[in-house]
Formats: structure tokens, sequence, C-alpha cells
């Protein structure tokens, strides 16, 4: 396993990649997973971005939705 080291850039905190882990990307996604840190390149495809944020719905509450629609008068 490969150590690296942990620095402060401005406000931030960062992460110093070795060479055989660098990325040919300029941005990435970063997830938490239990104790782990998850990095991949991000997603240009606006689809994939979104099936990716999917999971952050999860924890919506449920709205009742009315049995029938409102009744209105024609236009």
């Amino acid at each position: 396993m490969t150590t690296t080291r942990v620095f402060r850039s401005g406000n931030s905190q960062a992460v110093r990649i070795p060479l055989e882990f660098q990325l040919s990307c300029d941005e990435v996604e970063i997830e938490r997973v239990g104790p782990d840190l998850i990095l991949r390149p991000a997603s240009s495809n606006r689809v994939e971005r979104l099936i990716a944020s999917l999971p952050l719905f999860e924890h919506f509450p449920d709205r009742a939705q009315p049995a029938q629609p409102d009744a209105r008068e024609d236009l």
C-alpha cells in the first residue's frame, strides 16, 4: 500500500497524488464510504452525473399525493 502526504492549500486540505496514481483529468468526484474517501474522474456526461446523484435523494420524506386531481373549470 502506498502512502502520501496530506497538506493545506489555502483553506482546503489537499492530498499529494503519487505519479503511479496520477489522473488524466482536471476534475474528480469524491465520495466518503465509511472511513474511506473514493476519488474518480468526474463524468462529463450529464446523464451519468444525474444518475450518480440520485442516491442523494433517498432520504427525502414521502409526500402523500391526492387520490384525485383538483376539479377545475374548463377554460
